[in-house]
């Protein structure tokens, strides 16, 4: 279900999302989440597609959103967990489990930091109907920790250790996100990138060559990996 939180392109998700709740998200809106949201990344991956391991009981139900991230997290005298963080990952580093994932975890709202290619939206997300969200900037984890209110289950802790096991969290005013990629597969880095880029040649038109470069260094900037 999703509700107008302001005058701006911000939403607010509540979560399981259910079918029609991510129609009409456009890209560069902003998104917050309440409900439950759950860790994984490429120890719980490799866990449960390459290893076999069972899902936690319930996961599919109870949630369909799937952060890359590393908790800060510390246990209290009393057994409790408290997150002080949460720091996403860079997706793109997942993208050969991704599509199995989907389809095992019925995940519609994947959340990280850097985005995956557009060829990962089209192929993967958008037959899957589910939709990427980024991080704003970086040095949020802070702030995101403040929506954790508190950690329902921790899974392979010890196994997998703080940064790869699955930690389910309960969530609320959670964000804020960007949606990076649509249901249509458009993707945010990119139309902004093609904006940037069309100005590249200009900006450095009439600069004259490095006077020291390193072997194979190039001014071409169509020849940058970025």
């Amino acid at each position: 279900m999703a509700s107008q939180q302001s005058k701006r392109n911000t939403v607010r998700l509540k979560l399981p999302v259910q079918p029609g709740d991510l129609e009409g998200l456009e890209i560069g809106t902003v998104v917050y989440l309440d409900g439950v949201i759950y860790t994984g990344r490429e120890g719980v991956y490799k866990k449960v597609l390459e290893q076999g391991a069972d899902l936690p009981e319930g996961l599919v139900e109870m949630s369909n959103v799937n952060f890359h991230c590393s908790p800060a997290a510390a246990v209290e005298p009393d057994g409790r967990y408290s997150v002080g963080g949460v720091t996403a990952t860079a997706s793109f580093r997942f993208s050969k489990w991704m599509a199995l994932w989907l389809k095992k975890s019925a995940a519609k709202i994947i959340i990280g930091k850097g985005g995956m290619s557009v060829e990962d939206y089209r192929d993967i997300l958008v037959p899957a109907g589910a939709i990427y969200l980024t991080t704003v900037g970086y040095g949020t984890g802070a702030l995101l920790g403040r929506g954790i209110k508190s950690v329902k289950a921790v899974h392979w802790l010890e196994e997998l250790g703080n940064a790869q096991a699955m930690w389910i969290f309960e969530v609320e005013n959670f964000g804020p996100f960007l949606v990076e990629s649509d249901l249509e597969g458009n993707s945010l880095f990119e139309q902004q990138g093609k904006l940037i880029n069309a100005n590249l040649e200009q900006l450095y038109k009439g600069l004259q060559a490095p006077a020291l470069s390193r072997y194979g260094e190039t001014d071409d900037r169509k020849d940058e990996l970025i």
